[in-house]
Order: C-alpha cells, then structure tokens, then sequence
C-alpha cells in the first residue's frame, strides 16, 4: 500500500461520516454519535496527515503551495466543528454549518486526490510513498 491509497481509504470514511450527518435531524444520538466520530476522524487525519503526508511534501518546491493551502484548509474544517459543536443541535444553524462543513470537507479531500496526489507522485519515490503509508497506518488505526 502507498500513502495515497491509506490516505484515500480515510478520505472516503470521512466522506461517507459528513453525507450521513447532513442526513440527520434534531439533537439525535444518531447526529451525536456522527458527529463524535466525524470529529475524531478529522482530528486525528489531519493530524497524522500533515506529519506523514504534508511535512515532506513542504520541503519541495513543486508541492509547497498546494502542502501550505491543504493544511490552511485543515484549519478551516476544525473551526467548523469548533462552530458545530458550541451550536445547538436542534437549530436551524446547527445544520447550516453542517452543509458548509460538508462543503468544505468534500472540496478538500477531492482536491487532494486530484490535485495535491499528483503533484506528490513526482515528489516522493516509491519508497517514500510506501514507508508513509505504514508510518501514517500505524499511527492511524
């Protein structure tokens, strides 16, 4: 496995979390427990993303902007779960900012497959994208 198919295989998790909690309605344990999982998914993502994915992509010149701007993004997602979370779950605001962070969440993750992925293939040698992959694995599950 390389790192763009671990990265991918949370990616469509996260994916298949936000399509589900827009899903929901009212301050449901189901939104609840989406919401819990989602948060922690993200979290802990984008965390061992930027370390074993972002960081030796900042090093080069060819994949430094689109490094800088996904990490930017990362950023954003989790001022939208600070949002969510600090907002009742029955408001008709609760479920606003779920779409604007469904928005967000899908735009980043295809841009980073489509986009960023390409980029890193010619910056990394298979070696790297292999020894990422485990490193990013293991500290995920």
């Amino acid at each position: 496995m390389n790192i763009f198919e671990a990265l991918r295989h949370d990616h469509d998790k996260q994916r298949s979390l936000v399509d589900s909690l827009i899903e929901t309605h009212g301050d449901s344990p189901k939104r609840q427990k989406l919401m819990d999982d989602l948060k922690t998914e993200l979290e802990e993502h984008a965390k061992f993303e930027e370390r074993f994915f972002y960081n030796p992509l900042m090093c080069d010149d060819l994949t430094q902007d689109k490094a800088r701007h996904s990490v930017a993004e990362h950023h954003d997602i989790d001022e939208l779960v600070e949002e969510l979370e600090q907002t009742d779950m029955s408001s008709p605001a609760w479920l606003a900012t779920a779409k604007k962070l469904h928005h967000i969440v899908h735009h980043h993750l295809d841009e980073e497959e489509q986009e960023v992925f390409q980029l890193a293939g010619k910056a990394l040698t298979q070696h790297q994208k292999q020894v990422l992959a485990e490193k990013y694995n293991n500290a995920m599950h």
